[in-house]
């Protein structure tokens, strides 16, 4: 039997001996007394925790169940066996409540690591076989039918994929995947079947780091909770003095068994726990991935927020910024031609490109005679329409700009961007201008951050001063670093932490020492800079910025109600000891109303499952 089952039999006993001893009691029929069943029910959760005891004690462990046992062992001594029945039902049934509790709590944590990919479908040149995921290697080509779990992280074969990855970014619509986009291990085909090429091994993969992530955060105890913890050293010598006070002024030993009653087991072991892995888990929910409470504990006391730039408050690529087009050409329309023509390129600029063109819901024709010159541009046929791309010098040669393209010409020269500039026949049709632009969330997500008490941000950045001030005019900052190599990063965030406790978030691989530096470090995830990851406290599996907003607020709710269903506990339990040291309890009310104390303070930590707003879950 294992340990639950075991806390849910003592349960059952001791409840059975109350409801039997009751009976024996109320009729006087039976071959013993009610006292003796009421006895016998209590001695095996006594013994269950004596041993439960002895093993925390050996391993250097103390906690308050010890006052239960006191509790129980007094109230047998002293020919209490009713009150000693129903403090063995009270700490069983807050064992099974805690039990219950935790079991909640983790559900969404469980239902991660009970949905891990088991098989994949490989390709050969007998066809496609069944193969464990542990077969998989790097450069195998993988089959993923509809409805199918991703069995490793790959790159797509085919044109496009329709990936269902709610399970790891909590973004809860399908997500459209092009040609050689990096695929998620865990995320679903939510469409037709296609083709991806595995590139890393199941164990490297994103789904089974986020495995070994939530089984961290299941052991790992945060400070707050390891607190409690040695708070409890202190609860029992104080309970057995209150108690003897009670005795002493009383002169009723049954005065003193009614105060030890009453402050048995206790909220400070319960609350805190459950609340915490009721935090990591509602962050899990929607997306955000915390090594454990200690993570979670930490952000909620993170006063300062460091940005990386590129990749984290700017989307880290060279997206579609701007689309000049000659009088009477349609944007549209020069979209699709380019998109169509760069399908044949392998330019770092194609993918950007054909990724806009899809956004726009456009459809790309076949290209022809497509020739490419490295380094300039290319050139071809689009539906019988002949195109080139490139830089100025490649599409233009020696002929001016038009006069519609200058102001663009002006107005992007010192900036940070690439112009393509795209001609049909021999005239200029358009130029398209590619750039690091700011996240569309990055306002809002910085905004959230101010209204959860975060009081001073800070941006990082290897670019230029120029570039950085581009970029922090059009957010609300407080310091911008320019120029920073990894190790300026690490310096800004040591001298940060030194006044007040510090965030960094970022996403790229040079970013990993400066995570690691800070009080909490976030990873924004989406993209699988491992490094960065393994570094960091907290994960962000969207590609988005404003969940780091909610993993503050989820963490500050966290530790507030912890501490609140603590505090309220405690207070209530005194109260409680300070009613029956003056004889207004009895050991068999004390214990029913600490029960319902206890109860209510569990009841109290789910709450961290919720969102706290209102409607919402």
């Amino acid at each position: 039997m294992n340990e639950s089952g075991l806390r849910r039999a003592l349960l059952v006993i001791a409840v059975l001996g109350l409801a039997v001893g009751i009976g024996v009691w109320q009729t006087g029929l039976g071959p013993v007394g009610a006292d003796t069943i009421w006895a016998v029910a209590t001695l095996p959760v006594v013994a269950a925790l004596a041993i439960s005891i002895l093993r925390d004690f050996w391993i250097g462990r103390f906690g308050v169940d010890a006052i239960a046992l006191v509790s129980m062992s007094a109230a047998l001594l002293l020919g209490q066996p009713l009150a000693a029945v129903v403090v063995a039902i009270m700490y069983a049934g807050g064992t099974v409540l805690e039990d219950f509790a935790r079991g909640r709590a983790e559900r969404n944590l469980k239902a991660l690591t009970d949905r891990s990919p088991r098989v994949a479908h490989r390709k050969s040149t007998h066809g496609t076989e069944i193969i464990p995921i542990g077969e998989v290697v790097v450069g195998d080509a993988l089959l993923v039918r509809a409805g199918e779990l991703l069995p490793v992280d790959g790159i797509l074969l085919d044109t496009s994929a329709s990936l269902d990855e709610s399970a790891v970014s909590g973004e809860p619509l399908p997500v459209l995947r092009s040609a050689g986009e990096t695929l998620r291990s865990g995320t679903v085909n939510a469409g037709e079947t296609f083709s991806m090429r595995a590139s890393a091994l199941a164990e490297q993969s994103t789904y089974a780091a986020i495995v070994r992530m939530v089984a961290a955060a299941q052991t790992v105890k945060a400070p707050f909770i390891r607190m409690a913890d040695r708070f409890a050293l202190f609860l029992l010598p104080a309970t057995l003095l209150v108690s003897g006070i009670a005795w002493f002024i009383s002169g009723d030993p049954i005065r003193a068994l009614a105060v030890l009653v009453v402050a048995t087991p206790c909220p400070l072991i319960l609350a805190a726990p459950v609340a915490f892995i009721g935090g990591v888990s509602r962050a899990a929910r929607g997306g955000i991935l915390m090594k454990g409470s200690t993570a979670l504990e930490a952000l909620a006391q993170v006063r300062t927020a460091i940005f990386d730039k590129t990749g984290t408050l700017t989307i880290g690529g060279a997206e579609l910024i701007e689309i000049e087009s000659a009088p009477g050409r349609g944007t549209d329309h020069l979209l699709r031609l380019l998109a169509s023509l760069e399908q044949a390129s392998h330019h770092v600029l194609a993918d950007s490109i054909i990724r806009a063109a899809h956004g726009r819901h456009l459809v790309l024709s076949h290209p022809h005679d497509v020739r490419e010159h490295r380094g300039a541009g290319l050139k071809g046929r689009v539906e019988n329409m002949s195109i080139a791309a490139g830089s100025r010098a490649f599409a233009l040669a020696d002929k001016p700009l038009p006069n519609w393209a200058k102001n663009g010409e002006d107005r992007y020269r010192d900036a940070p961007v690439l112009r393509v500039f795209v001609t049909l026949g021999k005239h200029l049709a358009g130029v398209f201008t590619f750039g690091d632009a700011l996240r569309a969330d990055a306002h809002d997500a910085l905004a959230n951050l101010r209204s959860a008490g975060i009081t001073r941000m800070v941006m990082l950045t290897g670019d230029d001063g120029a570039t950085a001030k581009r970029i922090s005019s059009m957010l609300d900052l407080d310091v911008i670093v320019a120029d920073a190599i990894p190790a300026d990063k690490v310096a800004t965030v040591e001298a940060e932490k030194a006044t007040a406790p510090t965030m960094m978030v970022g996403d790229g691989i040079n970013d990993a020492p400066a995570l690691a530096a800070a009080t909490v470090g976030i990873a924004m995830g989406a993209r699988g800079a491992t490094a960065s990851s393994e570094a960091a406290d907290v994960i962000i599996l969207a590609d988005r910025l404003k969940p780091v907003a909610e993993a503050v607020r989820i963490a500050q709710r966290t530790r507030a109600i912890a501490l609140q269903s603590i505090v309220v506990g405690l207070a209530l339990s005194a109260v409680a000891m300070v009613a029956a040291t003056m004889g207004q309890i009895t050991p068999v009310a004390g214990a029913l109303l600490q029960e319902g104390i206890d109860v209510a303070v569990i009841l109290n930590a789910l709450r961290t499952l919720g969102d706290g707003r209102l409607g919402r879950a």
